[in-house]
């Protein structure tokens, strides 16, 4: 897979693992962090991207609306309101910055574009709206692709561990899930989006029960013989907390251990909440199974 330039970076995929930290700019986010309901947004978001950045995070992810399961939809408006001050903050404080916008509207996407994001990360995989293809392919920005059948009348709530699907139908987890995948891709290919700006998410938690996620992800390099950048999603989600018994804010050793095991199997980039913890286990895990760089 060739490498990816994104303004002054340039990912090497396969050299070592990349980390996308996560900026939720919601009142109601599964994992407890969303900054809406922070008394300054604003100054919240930038202290925390700085955070991130120091820490090691590559890519800041900037989000307007929840995903979680049961979560209610926004409008495209109230979406835009939440996340375009906050990107162009982002851009003009952090100009090195690779920032990517979590939606899956084309008109909150335009608009963060145009407000400095450089990355589009979709979680329908370009399904949802059909107008996020052709302003992908011509603004020429690369695009996260995921794989999604998120349904509410599947979404099961408990209180201490938030919200899992049930009774999710596949014949066949893998290969439905890759055949989805490249549906999406061919709506990129079609819209004119090269396959050097094409990265794949296998939805870790979206529209998938909790033995289906843990099946997921220790088959992950499935995903990535595709021949795509695989993003891996774990950080905090219900099949950990399923699994341990554990609320969001206790699934750090869990999550932990969900990212190391995406790494063997061929995660390029994790999206996390806990960006210098996953920083170093990240590190790690890539001296453990990862080539060495030359050293000349």
């Amino acid at each position: 897979m060739k490498p990816l330039a994104l303004g002054a970076t340039r990912l090497e995929w396969g050299t070592r693992t990349y980390l996308m930290g996560i900026l939720n700019l919601t009142p109601d986010s599964f994992s407890g962090d969303g900054l809406l309901s922070t008394p300054q947004v604003k100054e919240s978001a930038l202290r925390q991207a700085q955070d991130f950045l120091q820490a090691g995070a590559d890519i800041l992810d900037i989000g307007g609306e929840s995903t979680r399961p049961g979560a209610q939809t926004v409008s495209a408006e109230e979406e835009a309101s939440r996340v375009i001050p906050i990107i162009r903050a982002l851009a003009a404080e952090f100009p090195q910055a690779i920032l990517s916008i979590d939606t899956y509207k084309a008109r909150v996407a335009e608009q963060a574009l145009q407000a400095g994001a450089h990355l589009l990360n979709d979680v329908w995989g370009l399904r949802a709206d059909p107008g996020m293809a052709s302003l992908a392919a011509a603004a020429n920005i690369p695009v996260i692709l995921m794989h999604n059948r998120s349904q509410p009348a599947n979404a099961s709530l408990q209180q201490s561990l938030g919200g899992r699907y049930v009774g999710m139908e596949y014949q066949n987890l893998l290969e439905e899930i890759k055949a989805e995948l490249m549906q999406s891709v061919e709506i990129a290919r079609r819209a004119g989006i090269s396959d050097e700006r094409i990265i794949l998410d296998p939805g870790i938690g979206f529209g998938k029960t909790v033995p289906q996620n843990l099946q997921l992800l220790n088959r992950l390099d499935e995903i990535r013989a595709l021949g795509f950048p695989v993003l891996l999603g774990p950080s905090r989600k219900s099949f950990i907390g399923y699994t341990l018994n554990l609320p969001p804010e206790q699934r750090l050793e869990g999550t932990a251990a969900a990212v190391a095991v995406g790494i063997v199997r061929g995660a390029d980039i994790l999206r996390v909440h806990d960006v210098a913890f996953m920083a170093k286990v990240a590190k790690m895990t890539d001296a453990l199974v990862r080539p060495p760089l030359p050293t000349s």
